[in-house]
């Protein structure tokens, strides 16, 4: 309790400070809906309402998780656009690595490519049948087939080059 308490007086004042223009993160770090901007009026409102107000705006997706074989049938074999699959696991250390920057770069796409996150200690058929021997691996698919591939952790230069060759034909 004393420990929680001293994290409060440490962090909040530090968090107040920052001026947060994003609401939802300043309800997360403070615990309080004290909230900026075109939300003040909510000061006294429950986070979980303001957090309902904040979580309406729509967001255009481009990574998706892979639910079950029938999903990735539909969602990666049968898509039009180019989809890069990013077979990983929860353990695995470069997984949590290369996860993040493969979205990010994707993302600049603005939707040239889609990203379908495979796990394998969920999906160990998909694995089986795409000969996933180590994690990461990721896969490069145009119109159903496999046009690239790549296993282990790359640098973002490495990784623009490979979604180039898959952008640009």
């Amino acid at each position: 309790m004393a420990q929680r308490v001293f994290l409060q007086r440490l962090l909040v004042p530090s968090v107040r400070s920052l001026r947060l223009t994003t609401p939802s993160l300043y309800i997360a770090l403070s615990g309080a809906a004290r909230v900026h901007g075109p939300l003040a009026r909510h000061r006294s409102v429950p986070c979980s309402a303001v957090n309902r107000f904040i979580a309406t705006s729509s967001v255009c997706r481009v990574t998706f998780n892979v639910q079950d074989a029938e999903d990735f049938q539909e969602r990666v074999i049968g898509s039009e656009t180019p989809v890069v699959v990013d077979f990983h696991a929860q353990w695995c250390g470069p997984c949590k690595i290369l996860g993040p920057r493969l979205e990010k770069l994707i993302a600049k796409q603005q939707g040239k490519v889609l990203m379908a996150k495979v796990d394998i200690d969920d999906h160990t058929d998909l694995a089986i049948e795409y000969e996933v021997s180590a994690v990461p691996t990721v896969l490069a698919m145009k119109n159903g087939d496999v046009v690239d591939k790549f296993v282990g952790l790359k640098d973002e230069d490495q990784l623009e080059a490979f979604l180039k060759k898959l952008v640009c034909p």
